[in-house]
């Protein structure tokens, strides 16, 4: 049985559109009301269902993201901007693809459950056909920025909602998607909605024109408006043209703009602007443009082509040679966004928060927090107050305003816990239903809070050793354990040379003047053993930029610990040549039980070209005569 309210609306849409053609004029704009129609002639649906949109399955929004990846990527941090600025006044954001279905999704904790029951949520899809009429499919109907109010709805489940959306085209015009701000609750007047919609369609712009510039990598692009304080935050115009001045791409406004000067759309930029002209303005110069069919000169700046970026690969070093860390950079990339705990094991200092941050990076949470704890690092009685936070008055010396602890800080994007072995075994209970629930509760607070978190957790100590002698719970190491990653020391990583060059070139730009290593200080780099792993490398290296007296690393600049064949940690140095190549294939064959197709592709190099430098470098090979 309806309630009131549906019936309400019910009689109001039935009304409307049985008597709009004697209204002087109808109580919606004519877009709602020649939706209306379509939603109850064409696709038959009930003004009065009270039935939320329909959700997408994991795999099929999985699929949806995939394809839009480069548009999603894009958005990501415009959509987040938005949401920065809306968020106090309880609107969320949705992005959507072409076909009206939710592809990314930002809104508070405090407002989720009441978004949710809304059909506000990530996977949720709106086409006129299957929602009828709001914000989404008005803006796929219309290709334009539209509000959607309240009563505008034309199904009663959506009549609360306030939708202000804006399309997002591609360079060639086509849709990319929709860009939509929304609210549970808001003023009855539809004109309290004017200022957020100008909101959607600016962030819109900004997200058009990035992918704009990405596109258009390898053309001349213009960016051009007709007061030249505009041309670089705010261009009207945008055209891309290849090296034989064929026009590639436009945004929408430049396409409307050469439709109503020319007719049709000018295949050559010399139909549009002087030829002379353009190629007297330098990269990145502002200039004049005149053009034919303008009555009024434009203002732009031109950017000559480029080559197209290349993603930055994810890893620990600028270029690992460590087929290990590659291996684990490459599957964690798979499970980083598919609700799986991640769990990072390798001896202390070999990177596990590096390789954590860059996890977060790499995720559809990288505009959202990254919040890391060190649960060997505080003291036991104050991990629960810091994980999880209190509230108002909760313990003696407690502050009067409560504490938001660090899971609710880390909500919407990644908790950090290394050291999670350290972890007391009453903080592990509490974790483990997070983790199962979703939900916090602060220390002395009545109520618990949901919370959406990627939580990593990282150890240098055996869990399953833990877990056997009852310092660590059995459920919640395989919670964790959904995907585990290890680590190699660095003195059994293949790229020891590439870190230390890079390491070297980092530290001296901190200290101002370019510095680089000795052969001697090298040999001693490689050869020692590192029980700190990278964290030590790192803090070596930065003492020896401080403390050189010129442009090379000597060996008397290395801390003393490092130096001399008979410290505990040095490895002896083998007979032949004492270069640093030596005994990066040293350590390659030994680690590979001197198999040499395993340790060449460790180096990533040929076989023969193995054999060959290990004869230049005088190694003997067992087994093998020599030469």
């Amino acid at each position: 049985m309806l309630s009131a309210h549906s019936r309400a609306h019910v009689d109001c849409v039935s009304r409307v559109l049985k008597n709009a053609a004697h209204l002087p004029q109808a109580p919606v704009p004519s877009l709602i009301l020649d939706s209306w129609r379509r939603s109850m002639e064409q696709h038959h649906l009930d003004p009065g269902s009270l039935q939320g949109p329909r959700i997408l399955s994991q795999d099929l929004l999985k699929e949806c993201r995939e394809r839009s990846e480069l548009f999603l990527h894009i958005a990501s941090e415009e959509v987040a901007r938005l949401h920065g600025r809306v968020r106090d006044a309880d609107y969320c954001v949705l992005l959507t693809d072409a076909q009206g279905r939710t592809i990314d999704y930002r809104v508070e904790s405090t407002l989720r459950n009441d978004c949710r029951k809304a059909g506000l949520y990530l996977g949720t899809c709106w086409s006129e056909g299957e929602e009828g009429t709001c914000g989404v499919a008005a803006v796929l109907t219309a290709r334009a920025p539209v509000t959607v109010h309240k009563r505008d709805h034309f199904r009663a489940a959506f009549i609360g909602l306030t939708c202000s959306a804006a399309p997002v085209f591609d360079p060639q015009g086509e849709l990319l998607g929709v860009l939509d701000v929304s609210a549970v609750r808001s003023p009855d007047d539809r004109r309290s909605q004017h200022l957020i919609r100008q909101m959607v369609v600016q962030s819109a712009r900004e997200i058009e024109q990035a992918f704009f510039m990405s596109s258009a990598q390898g053309c001349w692009v213009l960016r051009a408006h007709g007061s030249p304080g505009y041309v670089d935050s705010q261009p009207d115009y945008l055209l891309a043209w290849d090296d034989d001045g064929v026009l590639q791409a436009l945004n929408p406004a430049a396409r409307d703009y050469l439709l109503r000067r020319h007719g049709t759309l000018p295949q050559h930029i010399a139909q549009v602007f002087d030829p002379q002209l353009l190629h007297r303005a330098s990269d990145e110069s502002l200039c004049s443009l005149h053009s034919p069919a303008a009555p009024h000169a434009l203002h732009g700046r031109l950017r000559a082509p480029r080559r197209a970026p290349s993603r930055a690969r994810l890893t620990l070093a600028a270029a690992p040679l460590d087929p290990r860390v590659e291996q684990s950079l490459r599957l964690a990339v798979r499970v980083k966004d598919r609700h799986l705990p991640v769990l990072v094991q390798g001896e202390t200092g070999s990177g596990k928060e590096v390789f954590a941050r860059q996890l977060h990076q790499a995720s559809q949470r990288r505009d959202r927090p990254f919040v890391a704890l060190n649960c060997a690092a505080i003291p036991e009685s104050l991990i629960e107050s810091e994980l999880f936070g209190y509230a108002a008055g909760a313990f003696t010396g407690a502050s009067s305003k409560g504490m938001q602890g660090l899971l609710q800080q880390a909500d919407g994007g990644t908790l950090f816990l290394d050291e999670i072995g350290d972890m007391p075994l009453a903080l592990q209970t509490r974790l483990l239903r997070v983790l199962a629930e979703g939900e916090v509760a602060p220390l002395g607070a009545a109520q618990r809070k949901t919370v959406d978190i990627q939580v990593i957790c990282a150890t240098h100590r055996d869990l399953q050793a833990l877990v056997a002698e009852g310092s660590f719970r059995e459920d919640l190491y395989f919670r964790l354990g959904g995907a585990c990653f290890q680590l190699p020391p660095l003195r059994e990583r293949s790229d020891r040379l590439g870190l230390i060059r890079q390491i070297v070139e980092e530290e001296s730009k901190r200290c101002g003047a370019p510095v680089q290593l000795g052969d001697r200080a090298l040999e001693c780099l490689l050869g020692y053993r590192w029980p700190g792993n990278v964290r030590q490398l790192r803090h070596v290296l930065r003492y020896a930029c401080a403390v050189c007296e010129g442009p090379l690393i000597q060996l008397q600049d290395l801390p003393e610990q490092l130096r001399g064949s008979d410290g505990p940690e040095a490895q002896p140095v083998l007979q032949g040549s004492t270069s640093p190549e030596r005994q990066v294939l040293l350590d390659a064959l030994v680690r590979h039980r001197w198999k040499p197709l395993a340790a060449a592709k460790a180096l990533g190099i040929s076989r023969a070209t193995l054999y060959r430098r290990v004869q230049q470098h005088g190694i003997q090979m067992p087994g093998r005569s020599p030469a």
